[in-house]
């Protein structure tokens, strides 16, 4: 089983900064890509940011130049710092990763965490 535990998310004014964190656990053979979606009240959930085992990463167009996505493969955590937060960032954000366990590959996804942007 694997097991992802998130953790710094929380209130914040506009503009302002946070760091999210992803740490993975288990009987892992490999981790593949690890990415952060989100979703707002109402709203689908989406890909925020996504980054593969070769350090390669993707933005949604809404974070650009603002998120960055990293990771730490000794680790096995990913991070993502949040820079010039908006209102419309607030939403529940979760973290996501492919592995490998067992011989056999899948998705799995964190608890979530809030993450709220006041004006």
């Amino acid at each position: 089983q694997v097991q992802l535990v998130e953790s710094g998310g929380g209130l914040v004014q506009a503009g302002g900064s946070l760091r999210l964190s992803c740490a993975a656990s288990g009987n892992i053979f490999s981790i593949y890509d690890m990415g952060w979606y989100r979703q707002a009240p109402g709203k689908q959930r989406e890909l925020v940011a996504v980054i593969t085992s070769g350090g390669s990463s993707n933005y949604a167009d809404s974070v650009k130049g603002r998120f960055i996505i990293f990771r730490d493969n000794a680790k096995r955590t990913v991070y993502l710092q949040m820079n010039s937060l908006k209102p419309e960032d607030t939403a529940v954000y979760y973290c996501s990763l492919v592995a490998r366990q067992y011989g056999i590959t899948g998705r799995y996804w964190g608890q979530g965490t809030q993450v709220t942007v006041s004006s």
